[in-house]
């Protein structure tokens, strides 16, 4: 098959769909790879090394969508990218579509085949293709919400980790999957007091077994979220609902609650954000000042880290895309009922529910939508 790779284009992205090393891997399996010159260059991957990899390097966009049947990305297609679509093409990228309706019909016009990495699940229901940038937005929280607390940000001007005979900061993380479960380890690392929500118990059970008094688990309630947002120095939002637009837990009168210059993260923006008051902004104006909390709201997080990023992205795609190009995406998708559940677009039709609901756009099946594949 022949396998394209365009340069992203969204603002400050530096990651890339593939590294040199998962070209060789394609390569070596008979597979023709065309990618978009200085495309690695970001993440510190140069033409040359794609070509002793075994690929193609082409000087334009138009030319990798013009040739290629398998389209890797890393985030959401631009506008200018999905008038390049084809029925001909499968994308499989990072989507996020229940927050963007635009992107939705631009895609459903195309009658391209998009496969969204955020909805692919393993046998146990999970999220691999999710998870390797959920650890590292999850710990890039910490980071960036301990910069959003300096004063020159108009935080509150602390240092989460406090020092002898001064307090830390008091750090709430809002869901304990993925990314807050990384958040919560950078946290504890740094020295903040942690407090933890989630309805899981197990997951819970979970942290409080690995962390014991160093953390505060909380079964998340609507009392206990208020309680513990009048006390937080720093709040990291990871919620998730696979697919789907993130709950407004934090409503605008519970962000009068807060701190004067307390920090929210908001790592579910890619979703639409947990903070109702949450507005998806960029690496180079990273921050926003709302009632007095600065909100840090960046929806590629990840990639102001992109070498780190893009090769631990390619760790989780590759067998999905050695799949999809051995077989074709009929069979790969019939064959992988867990790569089937990351079909979102299919030839015209919009098959994921959570989509749909969010958007108030008619969807079917996965399934359905595969059965009407020639």
């Amino acid at each position: 098959m022949r396998i394209g790779v365009p340069k992203e284009i969204k603002v400050q992205e530096h990651r890339v769909g593939l590294v040199p090393a998962s070209v060789h891997e394609l390569h070596k399996q008979g597979h023709e790879i065309w990618i978009e010159t200085q495309a690695g260059t970001g993440s510190g991957f140069y033409d040359e090394d794609y070509r002793q990899a075994g690929a193609k390097v082409v000087e334009t966009a138009d030319e990798v969508f013009a040739a290629c049947e398998l389209l890797i990305k890393v985030k959401e297609p631009q506008a200018e990218e999905i008038c390049k679509l084809k029925p001909k093409h499968t994308l499989f990228t990072y989507l996020h579509l229940a927050p963007d309706p635009k992107q939705t019909e631009g895609l459903l016009h195309s009658g391209a085949l998009c496969i969204a990495y955020e909805t692919v699940e393993d046998r146990h229901g999970r999220l691999p293709l999710l998870a390797p940038m959920s650890e590292v937005a999850g710990r890039m929280s910490i980071q960036a919400g301990a910069r959003c607390l300096e004063r020159s940000q108009e935080g509150r001007g602390l240092l989460l980790g406090g020092v002898a005979g001064v307090p830390a900061a008091d750090v709430l993380v809002i869901g304990a999957g993925v990314v807050g479960s990384n958040a919560v380890q950078m946290a504890v690392g740094l020295g903040a007091r942690v407090s933890v929500l989630d309805k899981n118990i197990d997951t819970l059970r979970r942290l409080d077994q690995h962390y014991g008094n160093r953390i505060q688990t909380l079964y998340a309630t609507g009392h206990a979220l208020e309680q513990q947002l009048e006390t937080a120095d720093l709040v990291i939002g990871a919620v998730l609902i696979p697919g789907a637009a993130a709950p407004k837990l934090i409503t605008r009168a519970l962000l009068g609650t807060m701190k004067n210059g307390a920090a929210i993260v908001d790592v579910a923006v890619d979703q639409g954000g947990c903070c109702e008051t949450t507005r998806p902004t960029t690496h180079a104006q990273p921050t926003f000042i709302e009632a007095g909390v600065v909100h840090y709201c960046v929806a590629n997080m990840p990639g102001a880290v992109p070498r780190t990023s893009s090769q631990a992205l390619n760790n989780a795609t590759l067998p999905y895309i050695l799949q999809l190009a051995k077989l074709g995406p009929k069979a790969a998708l019939t064959a992988n009922a867990g790569l089937l559940q990351g079909l979102n677009i299919c030839r015209g039709d919009l098959c994921c529910a959570a989509v749909g609901e969010a958007q108030g756009v008619h969807s079917i099946t996965p399934q359905a939508a595969l059965e009407k594949l020639k």
